[in-house]
């Protein structure tokens, strides 16, 4: 039964805030007050008394009926009520004539794509013209996800680079393969202790200078020689059995650091202008150094990135800023060489960008985008048959109508960072286009409800920055998924996830559906045996998950957990007799780890991945959700099944690597 009233009910409406949801599988959950109230109070509107209430709904009577920005379909155009005449600015400077009728500018169909404006004599209203979808394409492929950092080869130092990344794309090209799905290579703090984890970077804009590799700079080849061995001499060895960031981020910095010394001012890259937000990000980096990680700790006066003390700071520590901005400039160069190397060599796709659903509140983006974010809210998802807990991500939303009032050009900004230098896009986590799990200050992960956003405006923009940069777009729509969102996503061009662990039969609500036979899954997706948050293909075989699930403290039940997990595993094997892929279920662990991905690359979804983990048959998941140090998560280089790590210049020639390579190019093609 519900404690939400009629009154607050209507002021959740207005604002987006769920008092209900439906779960997993469907059933209807009801979302106490405190926690309405308390997301309430993230976005700025009271209503924890009576009083605050009926003011908090006399604004909502009160709000102009001209919103922000306005985003439309070029196909479809629109209306906005603006009150009085009106002319469009397009993005070329160039401008159109906009008819109005009673107040209201009606944008016709057909306009050009792009950021536009239409100007209301003392003010302006952004306008975004957007495709009706990402452009698709009909090309079936395959590939690689790869968590970079784990992919050492004898050349890192000490973490999975940018060259470790084009060796593979090379050798994925020359196989076949269409594609590489990289984890976040998302900016942290420049300071230790690095952030292991890439989907709780600092900023989601700039790059984390970890995966630069040394020798590849402009710097290292304009050095003398006695130079480069002072500077080869401090890379570190990649035979331990973790992935030590700061040892690596720390002989890396006093490398770059030695050469930014003597490194000529013709071999130094041409910087952006003083404007551009490399500089403020930059300058966040020196900060860092000065100040620690985090800016909420930080004196008042340099809190916000727009203030007179930031500037002066930026103008004393310009040697720092200045090294900051060259490594950004570096790596962009590195991943578009990559990229640019892939397409090169038949890749129809190439490298593919994970995007994380947020970024650190400690961090560059919320320092710099203090408006456009919900700081007192954090994100995650409700309990649901993996993670019967919750999660909590310790990450700031995006505010609604911050980010509108912001014209969109925050998510703009950091969608063309990413696509530069990529031939495709994953959004983790792409529910978080419609609605959000928000968390309120102080309670668990469990005790919050869902934000909805303007899915269609989101939606837009990623399909025209899309379009602009000729991606694909994959979407990581997995979870308490609403089958509408689904059909949305595909309607815009936004590839799916289809999990094997996942793919089931749609049922009534409250029960679970049968696994879904191979010709049953769907084209328009991006089809995994599991993702890096799930067991490993012959970790979930061995039931190694369930050993750690309970060993940490996961799950309720350890007997149920058990129990569900070996009728699963039947289940699975039987599907795999029932369509051909194996004769008898009878067969070692490994056989049927590559089993598995042999039935996934018979499903008509247009790109198949498999990770090289295991292909080696490594036990480990790269993370357990709802741990951070209890579990190494992101700290594992890839492994066999003896636990011992694997550089990649061995995994590129062992023959499980290489069949599997053959197995999912035949059957895909």
């Amino acid at each position: 039964m519900t404690d939400v009233d009629e009154d607050l009910a209507r002021l959740a409406a207005h604002h987006g805030v769920a008092t209900s949801y439906l779960d997993q599988l469907r059933q209807p959950l009801d979302v106490d007050r405190a926690a309405v109230v308390g997301v309430l109070a993230a976005l700025g509107v009271d209503a924890s008394s009576t009083s605050a209430l009926r003011d908090a709904l006399a604004a909502v009577d009160a709000q102009s009926p001209t919103p922000p920005v306005v985003v439309v379909r070029r196909s479809v155009g629109g209306h906005v009520a603006v009150g009085g005449p009106t002319q469009l600015r397009l993005e070329d400077g160039t401008h159109r004539a906009v008819a109005s009728d009673g107040g209201r500018a009606r944008l016709a169909p057909g306009l050009p794509l792009g950021w536009h404006c239409l100007e209301l004599g003392d003010r302006e209203l952004p306008v975004i013209v957007t495709p009706d979808r990402v452009t698709p394409r009909s090309k079936r492929g395959w590939g690689w996800m790869v968590q970079l950092y784990a992919m050492r080869s004898e050349s890192s130092w000490g973490v999975g680079d940018i060259a470790d990344l084009r060796t593979l794309t090379s050798w994925t090209a020359e196989r076949g393969g269409d594609l590489v799905l990289v984890n976040p290579l998302h900016a942290v703090a420049p300071t230790t202790p690095m952030q292991p984890s890439p989907y709780s970077p600092a900023s989601r804009r700039f790059t984390n200078p970890l995966y630069l590799r040394v020798e590849d700079t402009p710097w290292y080849a304009a050095a003398s020689a006695k130079l480069r061995a002072e500077v080869d001499a401090l890379r570190p060895t990649s035979d331990v059995d973790r992935i030590d960031r700061d040892s690596a981020w720390s002989a890396r910095a006093a490398a770059l650091q030695l050469l930014a010394r003597d490194a000529p001012t013709l071999t130094s890259p041409a910087l952006p202008p003083e404007d551009d937000d490399l500089w403020l990000f930059a300058t966040w980096c020196a900060l860092c150094e000065v100040h620690g990680n985090d800016w909420r700790q930080w004196p008042e006066s340099l809190r916000r990135s727009d203030s007179p003390a930031v500037s002066r700071a930026r103008r004393d520590l310009d040697d720092r800023v200045r090294f900051f901005a060259w490594l950004q400039v570096f790596a962009d160069d590195q991943l578009a060489a990559t990229q640019d190397e892939a397409r090169l060599a038949g890749m129809d796709v190439g490298v593919v960008h994970d995007l994380a659903v947020g970024a650190d509140p400690s961090g560059a983006d919320a320092w710099m985008l203090q408006e456009a974010l919900a700081l007192s809210a954090r994100i995650g998802a409700p309990p649901d048959l993996f993670n019967q807990q919750g999660q909590d991500w310790g990450m700031p939303p995006w505010h609604p109508r911050g980010l509108a009032e912001a014209g969109y050009r925050p998510l703009r900004d950091m969608l063309r960072s990413v696509l530069r230098h990529a031939g495709g896009l994953r959004i983790d986590h792409v529910l978080g286009m419609f609605r959000l799990w928000w968390i309120p200050e102080g309670a668990g992960a469990a005790d919050g409800t869902y934000v909805t956003y303007d899915a269609d405006a989101l939606l837009g923009v990623i399909a025209l920055e899309a379009e602009r940069a000729d991606a694909v777009v994959i979407g990581e729509d997995l979870g308490t998924v609403p089958p509408e969102v689904r059909r949305t996503l595909a309607e815009r061009g936004v590839l799916g996830s289809s999990v094997l662990w996942f793919e089931r039969e749609e049922v009534t609500p409250g029960e679970i559906g049968a696994l879904q036979p191979a010709d049953k899954w769907r084209e328009a997706a991006l089809a995994s045996v599991t993702t890096h948050d799930l067991p490993t293909a012959l970790g979930w075989l061995r039931g190694e998950h369930l050993r750690v699930r309970a060993e940490l403290g996961l799950v309720k039940d350890v007997n149920a957990d058990e129990i569900t997990w070996r009728n699963e595993r039947a289940e699975l094997l039987a599907l795999l007799v029932d369509s051909g892929v194996i004769d008898s279920a009878d067969l070692p662990d490994e056989e049927l780890a590559e089993a598995l991905h042999r039935f996934i690359a018979r499903t008509p979804s247009r790109y198949v991945v498999a990770a090289p983990a295991d292909a080696v048959g490594d036990l480990r998941q790269p993370n357990v959700p709802g741990t951070v140090d209890e579990y190494p998560n992101w700290r594992l280089p890839i492994a066999d099944s003896s636990g011992r790590a694997l550089l990649l210049d061995e995994m590129l020639s062992d023959p499980r690597v290489i069949g599997l390579a053959e197995a999912l190019d035949q059957a895909v093609r």
